[in-house]
């Protein structure tokens, strides 16, 4: 009897054993995975776009790409094409008499960003150079120019952001999710405090940023949406949602600074203030 038993309990248990699904692992943790990828000369490859979304109407607001070149602790350099999505038809009937500085928002920027001196061109920049020169050179400027302000905020490739994002973070739906307030994320990373135009105000540092990770087999990421509400940029109503596609991590990365003779330290009118541009921006979403 006890043998029949026994061979009751064990056709049981290898009856329950294989209909239980097995437990899925753990996404890999990029905190770890994305720190071996800092190499000087490497880097990874970006596409992403900024939506704004105001009482339900959902509209794309930039696009950007670009690359960015490790160091052993995080970026070295990086070079970032962005475009705030409309065309100079939707400036209207009177856009050839439009001001050039508004006409330039139809075209794009582009930032290198070497160490922390960027060299800006394109977009708004190109109407205030002097003629002949192509770059406005700017020591410790910002990481995406004008459209970087509404770019991706959280940077992966900085070892101590990504450690502080993954504070609480949990595994979601083959990566992670999690939150961070704007307050401790600008305390924490030196590319968000560059590519914003001034500090947040003690208000906007209370806005949350909600964000989630996917990551490949390698535990690299592959996608990263953040979202978070307008007033964590500036005055304004709505929510931002920034979706970010990484390809090619790991591949060989050169940024260089701009050829010296085409590059201006000054604007055409001699002044070397950019605040002619930063005060264009303050307010998104009405």
């Amino acid at each position: 009897m006890k043998r029949m038993l026994a061979g009751v309990v064990l056709a049981t248990t290898a009856t329950l054993v294989a209909a239980t699904p097995a437990m899925a692992a753990a996404p890999k943790n990029p905190v770890v995975t994305v720190k071996k990828q800092l190499a000087p000369g490497k880097g990874v490859k970006f596409t992403e776009r900024t939506t704004l979304d105001v009482d339900g109407q959902r509209d794309i607001f930039v696009r950007r790409s670009g690359t960015l070149q490790f160091s052993k602790s995080g970026v070295a350099a990086s070079d970032i094409t962005g475009k705030f999505n409309i065309s100079l038809k939707d400036l209207g009937a009177d856009a050839d008499d439009a001001p050039e500085l508004l006409k330039a928002l139809a075209t794009p920027e582009r930032t290198i960003r070497v160490g922390t001196t960027a060299y800006l061109s394109g977009g708004m920049w190109s109407t205030l150079l002097p003629e002949g020169k192509t770059w406005f050179k700017m020591p410790k400027g910002p990481t995406g120019g004008v459209t970087g302000v509404y770019g991706q905020p959280l940077n992966l490739a900085e070892p101590a952001t990504l450690k502080t994002l993954f504070k609480g973070a949990k595994p979601a739906g083959g990566g992670y999710a999690g939150k961070i307030t704007v307050g401790a994320l600008w305390k924490v990373s030196p590319w968000y405090r560059a590519a914003a135009l001034s500090k947040p105000s003690a208000k906007a540092q209370k806005s949350t940023i909600s964000w989630r990770i996917t990551v490949n087999s390698a535990g690299l990421p592959t996608r990263l949406v953040s979202t978070f509400p307008v007033a964590a940029l500036s005055t304004g109503k709505g929510t931002v949602s920034v979706d970010t596609r990484f390809s090619g991590w790991g591949t060989a990365v050169s940024i260089k600074a701009p050829p010296v003779d085409e590059v201006a330290t000054e604007f055409e009118n001699g002044e070397d203030d950019a605040s002619i541009i930063w005060d264009q921006f303050g307010n998104v979403g009405g």
